[in-house]
């Protein structure tokens, strides 16, 4: 298929079995006997453990409390999210009609997803020194001056200190609702900042849904809204 061609391109990687590549750019929404959700489970261990061993070995002087901060910040939805991207992982997937209509191909937990199942496809395929050489290729050109101070951004400090000086209030983050088995659970979170919801934003923890929120009220604040 071409869409797989394009994607082995930017992987610079070709998969001998087919079969696991097209089973990771499966959507479950697509109805066919397989979808990417186990391989997204083994992709997501793999790159904790690949992105834990470079972050040890590229910053010896930090130390634990550090690295496990880099860590979370580029292991979670936003970090693979802007991976997917960078290797047009939207155009790829093969979704049902209604996902794709409901904006599928840019939906980050759909992007995120896939992009674990690819590299938990490649993990099983050629291994994990394979798995690793693509996955930190990728990191770096999407984070050239990987850093603590350039991954770490706490959006909710941001947005606190921002809402005191324009407002004189701080902002309360509401749970608005959950879906998903317990195994892999969506929390979605509202942030009010002076009895007015500015923005809603879905994660896989309520920190991750906490912080993208945040970020999002922040881009209205800044645009005067």
């Amino acid at each position: 298929m071409e869409e797989i061609k394009k994607l082995e391109t930017r992987l610079n990687y070709s998969f001998k079995n087919k079969k696991l590549i097209i089973e990771a750019l499966t959507h479950k929404s697509y109805k066919q006997p397989y979808n990417n959700e186990r391989l997204e489970f083994l992709g997501d261990a793999v790159l904790d453990l690949i992105v834990g061993q470079y972050l040890f070995e590229r910053f010896p002087a930090h130390n634990e409390g550090k690295l496990s901060k880099m860590r979370a910040s580029l292991v979670n939805e936003e970090g693979f999210t802007r991976l997917a991207e960078h290797i047009g992982l939207g155009e790829q997937l093969f979704l049902s009609n209604a996902e794709e209509n409901n904006g599928g191909r840019s939906k980050p937990s759909l992007l995120s997803n896939a992009f674990e199942a690819i590299i938990g496809a490649l993990y099983l395929e050629a291994g994990l020194e394979t798995a690793c050489h693509i996955s930190i290729k990728l990191l770096e050109e999407v984070h050239p001056d990987i850093s603590l101070d350039t991954l770490f951004k706490d959006y909710k400090t941001t947005l606190q200190e921002m809402t005191q000086a324009l407002f004189g209030v701080t902002p309360e983050y509401k749970l608005v609702g959950s879906h998903g088995p317990d195994h892999k659970k969506e929390f979605e979170i509202a942030v009010v900042i002076d009895n007015k919801e500015y923005a809603r934003a879905s994660g896989k923890s309520k920190k991750v849904a906490q912080q993208e929120s945040a970020a999002q009220a922040i881009d209205l604040l800044n645009k005067g809204e």
